[in-house]
């Protein structure tokens, strides 16, 4: 059985470089159109398999050609995708993505199949035998919120990506013992400018009154900040040449949660997962940028 259960979205990224983004009603030329997996769910599962975890999704695609070439991907990187649906009435989710020439990028997602996901969905699975769930909010709220609970009840840790940026149910705030936003994903949450990371930790700590476990927030170029009752500590980035920061986020959830079941102490694992979103900034596109085990531990000794 699987150490982790990731329960979230997977998407066909289309993806395209361009020197600049255009601005309204303005056309402009591109690179070649590339179709990559993705989706913030598969992206996590899979970053988490290539450091060596062992990982099952929960998901669905849509009844198309894209879904069952995203299932093949899973499988493909040892996720097991059994639990996976097909759904028959919709598209499988897609996302449209726009990297300019400094590496950041614009994506509008269409949830597709993602948008379906429902709490009836993890009615047969077996909670007690992970050890830790990913969430993120590219499915319906209510079947992130059903998953934290089932598992806070089956002893499992839980990881949740408050991302997309959206508010959030205050049990939702409470019940991860790991909270991972990025800036913007903060400064949503808490109604407060986030903007370095002196106002990063005062957003964060607003979020400790209101119940959360331990917030470990993303600060890209400026590596991570760690926030709980007990702490207060930055974790400095790795220095590399940014080509596209799609997925970076995800390779740093999948790399820290793969330390976490390796007992690694916490700012250890934090590092570690800096390590991995760094190398996943200097390729291309979502999941094949994602790291090995191997390329991580050469990259930080």
């Amino acid at each position: 059985m699987p150490d982790i259960i990731v329960i979230g979205s997977m998407n066909a990224d289309l993806a395209v470089r361009v020197s600049r983004f255009p601005q309204p009603g303005e056309t402009i030329s591109g690179e070649d159109l590339q179709i990559i997996p993705g989706g913030k769910g598969a992206n996590q599962a899979v970053a988490a398999a290539r450091q060596g975890a062992s990982v099952a999704m929960i998901g669905r695609v849509g009844n198309d050609s894209f879904g069952p070439a995203l299932l093949r991907n899973l499988e493909q990187n040892n996720v097991d995708a059994s639990h996976v649906q097909t759904d028959a009435h919709s598209a499988t989710g897609t996302a449209i993505i726009v990297v300019d020439a400094n590496g950041q990028n614009s994506i509008v997602l269409s949830p597709g199949g993602n948008g379906n996901v429902s709490p009836a969905d993890l009615d047969d699975v077996a909670f007690p035998a992970y050890k830790l769930l990913l969430l993120q909010l590219e499915i319906p709220i209510e079947a992130v919120l059903s998953a934290a609970r089932r598992a806070k009840e089956s002893g499992l840790r839980v990881l949740l990506n408050p991302a997309p940026a959206r508010p959030l149910p205050e049990e939702l705030i409470s019940l991860p013992d790991f909270l991972l936003p990025n800036e913007s994903e903060l400064s949503l949450l808490t109604g407060q400018p986030v903007h370095d990371r002196t106002s990063a930790e005062r957003a964060a700590t607003t979020l400790l009154e209101r119940g959360a476990q331990n917030l470990i927030v993303t600060l890209g170029a400026n590596g991570a900040l760690i926030v709980n009752r007990g702490m207060t500590k930055h974790v400095p980035a790795f220095k590399v040449d940014v080509i596209d920061t799609t997925a970076a986020g995800d390779a740093f959830i999948g790399g820290f949660s793969s330390a976490l079941l390796q007992n690694k102490p916490l700012e250890e694992a934090v590092r570690y997962g800096c390590a991995c979103g760094a190398l996943a900034a200097t390729k291309f596109g979502a999941q094949p940028s994602l790291p090995t085990r191997e390329e991580v531990e050469r990259f930080i000794t």
